[in-house]
C-alpha cells in the first residue's frame, strides 16, 4: 500500500506521513478503518519502527488518526471543528504558494483554472 521513495531526500516518516494521508483523502482508506499497526508497517517496510511511531504521532496530532490503548490506529472522521486548525495551516502554506507563483508570473486565470480542474476532478469521481 505504501511504497517509500530511498532517492527522495525527505525523511522517511515524512514519506509515510504524506502517503497515509493521501490514502486517507482519497478515501482509500475509510474513517474508522484500522490502518496496520506500527510493527506490521515498519516489518513490510523493513524500516524501524520509531521511523513509523512518529509519521503516526503525527498523523494523529493533525486529526487525521486516532489511537486506542490495546487495539490500535484508525482513520479519523472529518470533523470541521478538529480541521480548522489544519486548515488555517494550508491556507497559509497557499498563500506562501501563490506569492512564489506570481514571482514566477502565473497569472491569476492560470492559478484559478488550476483549481478548477481539482475540484472537477474530485466532482467526476
Amino acid at each position: 500500500m505504501i511504497q517509500l521513495d530511498l532517492k527522495d531526500r525527505r525523511p522517511l516518516y515524512e514519506q509515510i506521513k504524506e502517503k497515509t494521508k493521501l490514502l486517507i483523502i482519497r478515501k482509500v482508506l475509510k474513517a474508522n478503518e484500522k490502518i496496520p499497526s506500527v510493527r506490521e508497517l515498519a516489518q513490510s517496510l523493513t524500516i524501524n519502527p520509531n521511523t513509523i511511531q512518529k509519521a503516526y504521532k503525527d498523523l494523529e496530532a493533525e486529526g487525521f488518526i486516532y489511537s486506542v490503548q490495546g487495539k490500535g490506529s484508525f482513520v479519523a472522521p472529518i470533523e470541521d471543528s478538529i480541521n480548522s486548525v489544519r486548515q488555517d495551516e494550508l491556507l497559509k502554506e497557499l498563500g506562501k504558494v501563490i506569492a512564489e507563483l506570481r514571482y514566477m508570473e502565473v497569472s491569476k486565470s492560470q492559478l484559478i483554472d488550476y483549481i478548477d480542474a481539482i475540484y472537477k476532478k474530485k466532482e467526476d469521481k
